[in-house]
């Protein structure tokens, strides 16, 4: 993947290639959304459609495309740097965590499996400590007990034994 990015770097001749790409897909997908909710009903501020969100959000999406565009294209160069090596230790705490949360949120709760998405998370980090995670942690289910089971209801068990 590395190689293929200078690649397309070498091909625009430009070292800002990332903004380039993630402005023209940002504009691609925006005008996509656009011209995709406008075959729905769009409706009024007051009598909102279904097709007012989509063209609403395309519309935000591509100008913030199209904004990146000219900001890489107004960018001064890029010193030469050396590219880090991919953060693996992080990503695979984050996939592990979510895989934690649904596993263990279907059989053991709300409780649980916030407990457990955000403690194996928080290792994803390199300087965070055990200590760290596991305040964290307890800090994020009392926010979630509070902000989901108990303010929003929400139809979550706390705690199950399923």
């Amino acid at each position: 993947m590395r190689h293929h990015i200078e690649g397309v770097v070498d091909t625009l001749g430009h070292k800002h290639a990332r903004e380039y790409i993630g402005g023209v897909l940002m504009l691609l997908i925006g005008i996509g959304a656009a011209v995709k909710g406008g075959s729905y009903s769009i409706g009024t501020l007051s009598r909102m459609g279904p097709g007012f969100f989509p063209v609403s959000l395309g519309v935000i999406v591509a100008l913030i495309g199209a904004v990146l565009l000219v900001g890489a294209r107004l960018a001064p160069p890029e010193s030469p740097k050396e590219v880090p090596p991919p953060e693996l230790r992080g990503w695979l705490c984050i996939v592990l965590g979510v895989i934690a949360f649904g596993i263990i949120g279907r059989y053991g709760g709300l409780i649980p499996a916030t407990f457990a998405i955000v403690f194996i998370s928080a290792l994803g980090e390199r300087e965070n400590t055990i200590k760290n995670a596991l305040a964290l942690a307890v800090l994020m289910v009392v926010f979630c007990l509070v902000v989901f089971a108990w303010a929003l209801k929400i139809q979550f068990p706390v705690f199950s034994w399923a």
